[in-house]
């Protein structure tokens, strides 16, 4: 399958991934930019700003439920139509967003549009690797995730710009064209990819009976809490410890952006020559740069370079990616989507943890420690992983040997 995909794409092998980027802009670019678009379209829809956080967690719930739901019940499909569909429905549900006539409907719609959000990434990563070498598999995959890195540092100012000139609503309408592009692109320069014989959704939920699916996902659920403990309330931060302006704030934001995309094109070159190692070092840079945040935030220059660095440390949903395909076997879709439901249940540990952290009055920054023992917890179900699979090969190892001796083959 790989190679025959390989030979159809032939050098528009660059068409493809960006084909499947403007995808990830069209989802970064809504989720991280309706977080700065809040109180605008609290006071549109007449509700608190606290209420109107519910539909940011609406969205979240619709990528935790979303990601394994349609991974399982597309897995027949072919997946160019399958990334077609899922496009569909998060341009559908961000033109809804745009129109939402009150609160409860914009929580539906808000729902909606997060559906897709993990198993696009999940069928793009397949897509991805289908058309390279194994050995250059995670570098594909951090070029898939860099239109979501590359929304924070463009599509994120743009909607905010757009939200603030012309109306909170057309923010979200900006999604719904991005989404309606990606399949016109996807369309246009993605190879037909037929579901492999024997795809189906029982053959998906296999993935959920293999440990080392659970443990990488707990690696990303626990370790990536700690980048979404520190990032949820950088702005505060940069306000109240920092004492920036506006729009040195709004800066130093783009910078975690641009660490992102840095950590997306470097880190993987590395992971495709040791993926585990690569993801335990990215764990442990995480937990050291988190706990320098305390000490970073009062001087401006100090946290900016920070920032970047707990950006690079983004690049471990990249690595995990391609960890979760290894480990799931022959249920690579739900496995590949699932590992975006991992990242939202990270989205909604880290901020509700370092919360805890400043309401107890430890500060604006204590979610950096906090930060770094997630990464820490991280790096132990890491060890646990690396564990089970060393004991599980040494098993393999030794009733092969059995085998051999009793067929007196060895």
């Amino acid at each position: 399958m790989q190679r025959s995909t390989q030979a159809r794409t032939g050098k528009h092998i660059g068409l493809v991934l960006f084909a499947l980027a403007v995808g990830g802009f069209a989802i970064g670019t809504t989720e991280f930019a309706t977080m700065s678009l809040l109180p605008l379209f609290a006071e549109g829809l007449g509700i608190d700003p606290p209420t109107a956080g519910h539909v940011i967690s609406a969205y979240a719930l619709g990528v935790v439920v979303g990601a394994p739901t349609l991974a399982v019940l597309g897995a027949r499909l072919d997946r160019r139509t399958l990334l077609i569909a899922l496009m569909a429905m998060f341009a559908i549900g961000n033109g809804l967003s745009a129109i939402a006539p009150n609160y409860h409907w914009m929580l539906v719609f808000r729902f909606l549009s997060g559906l897709p959000h993990g198993a696009y990434f999940g069928v793009a990563a397949l897509v991805a690797t289908s058309l390279v070498p194994e050995d250059r598999r995670t570098v594909v995959v951090g070029r898939v995730f860099l239109g979501l890195t590359f929304a924070t540092i463009v599509g994120v100012p743009l909607s905010n710009w757009l939200g603030h000139a012309i109306g909170w609503r057309w923010s979200f309408a900006f999604a719904g064209m991005l989404g309606a592009l990606t399949m016109t692109c996807v369309r246009l320069w993605a190879p037909l990819a037929p579901a492999e014989p024997g795809a189906g959704p029982l053959r998906e939920l296999g993935a959920l009976a293999r440990p080392q699916v659970w443990l990488t996902l707990g690696i990303g659920a626990i370790g990536f809490g700690g980048l979404f403990a520190v990032y949820t309330y950088l702005a505060d931060v940069l306000n109240a410890v920092t004492h920036v302006s506006v729009t040195t704030a709004s800066l130093i934001l783009s910078v975690f952006g641009v660490g992102l995309t840095v950590g997306n094109l470097v880190v993987p070159v590395f992971a495709d020559r040791a993926l585990m190692p690569s993801a335990g070092a990215l764990l442990v840079w995480s937990a050291v740069t988190l706990l320098l945040f305390p000490f970073a935030a009062p001087n401006v220059g100090a946290i900016t370079v920070l920032v970047f660095m707990i950006g690079i440390g983004g690049a471990l949903g990249t690595v995990l990616q391609t960890r979760l395909m290894d480990v799931a076997e022959d249920a690579q879709g739900l496995a590949a989507a699932l590992n975006h439901s991992a990242f939202n249940t990270a989205n909604a540990l880290g901020p509700f943890l370092g919360g805890l952290a400043i309401a107890g009055g430890f500060g604006w920054t204590s979610p950096g420690p906090v930060g770094a023992l997630l990464a820490l917890g991280g790096l132990g179900v890491w060890a646990l992983s690396l564990f089970v699979q060393r004991r599980t090969n040494k098993r393999s190892a030794a009733l092969q040997c059995r085998v051999c001796a009793e067929s007196e083959v060895c």
